[in-house]
């Protein structure tokens, strides 16, 4: 038994040999697993922020000037009816805003019966001088007359033919003459009434070509002062109507005149414009509004709320595939509406930010709006 026990002692120091690297493995494994805990809670609560993007695409864009207006306002499209000689107006045979056609009769009217009288002196004047002409001629040739005699006579034929002429261009006749429409327009206004008695030259009725078919503009418009060196002619512009009926109708035309002074009334720089306006409810006296395109080019369009400004500059954010944020400075070239036209480095593969932008620092890391950070 004593042999027994003595020979057990040695055996204590063979455990603990044995033991004390398992407990020194079993403690080093504790010591490194909190470490590891920390560093994933640490790539966890890295900083990502939620975005949203859109695809860019280069294409045309152009600048929108706003100018406002009428329909037939050009002295260009508008003609004055009257008459070279004096007249009574016998009867009106249209109304203000009455639409007419080439050969409609506007009015009857009938000469003064001082200018018929003249009308008539007139050809009485050269059938007398031609008879003088006559007789001289036979004077002459009977050697009764001199050659200044016979040059005369002449000289008196060609007056009186002249001034007949001049009757007949003026188209006075006696009785009741009926006045029609030169050409497919619209009455705007009449300026006589039935009976008025009316001096020569004096504006009886005024018509508005109804249709477009020349260089010749027919809306005319203002725009500010400072817009009016954007616009060019052959610009195409956007024409809408400013009243609730027309406002969701538009016709494409093109600016054919730019101002080159400020109207005194107006305060604006007037732009004349040729739209194609039959069959289209844009009659003339129409107040329209117009959006003109300026500085037309090629650029890529971007939301406005893509573009941030830093100081003097201008840049948007692309995600690039590894979801980070990429800063791209850019040039703003047009701005239309609610987009822009810039110029810059931009990477068609890639989204633009469109919301979370303001967030964002280069290289930030990004995730789609309602994911995990990735």
């Amino acid at each position: 038994m004593r042999n027994s026990l003595f020979s057990s002692r040695p055996a204590w120091p063979r455990v603990v040999a044995v033991a004390a690297p398992l407990v020194g493995a079993v403690l080093l494994y504790a010591s490194v697993q909190p470490v590891h805990a920390d560093d994933h809670a640490a790539s966890e609560a890295q900083p990502s922020v939620a975005v949203q993007t859109v695809r860019v695409q280069r294409a045309a864009i152009a600048q929108p000037v706003r100018g406002f207006g009428i329909v037939a306002a050009t002295a260009s499209n508008l003609t004055t009816i009257n008459l070279p000689y004096v007249a009574r107006i016998v009867q009106l045979r249209v109304q203000a805003g009455q639409t007419v056609k080439r050969g409609t009769p506007l009015l009857v009217v009938q000469a003064d019966p001082a200018a018929v009288l003249a009308a008539a002196q007139a050809r009485s004047a050269l059938t007398l001088a031609q008879g003088e002409l006559a007789r001289t001629r036979s004077l002459y040739d009977q050697g009764l007359a001199t050659q200044s005699q016979l040059a005369s006579a002449s000289k008196a034929v060609d007056d009186a033919r002249d001034a007949l002429a001049a009757q007949n261009q003026t188209g006075i006749a006696s009785g009741n003459k009926v006045v029609t429409a030169p050409f497919d327009g619209v009455v705007l206004q009449i300026s006589a009434a039935q009976g008025d008695q009316l001096q020569a030259g004096a504006a009886i009725l005024q018509l508005a070509s109804g249709a477009s078919t020349d260089a010749r503009s027919n809306v005319t418009l203002g725009v500010e002062p400072t817009d009016a060196a954007a616009i060019h002619p052959g610009d195409a512009l956007t024409l809408h109507g400013l009243s609730a009926a027309l406002a969701k109708t538009a016709v494409e035309g093109r600016v054919v005149l730019v101002g080159a002074a400020i109207d005194q009334q107006s305060q604006l720089v007037n732009i004349g414009a040729t739209v194609p306006l039959a069959q289209t409810p844009f009659i003339p006296g129409t107040r329209v509004a117009a959006d003109i395109a300026t500085r037309t080019g090629t650029h890529w369009i971007v939301p406005r709320a893509a573009v941030l400004r830093d100081g003097q500059s201008a840049y948007v954010f692309q995600i690039t595939p590894q979801n980070r944020a990429r800063r791209v400075a850019v040039t703003i070239a047009v701005e239309n509406g609610e987009r822009y036209g810039v110029d810059g480095p931009l990477d068609p593969a890639l989204g633009v930010v469109t919301s979370g932008n303001y967030e964002l620092k280069d290289g930030m890391a990004v995730r789609a709006a309602g994911d995990r950070a990735r």
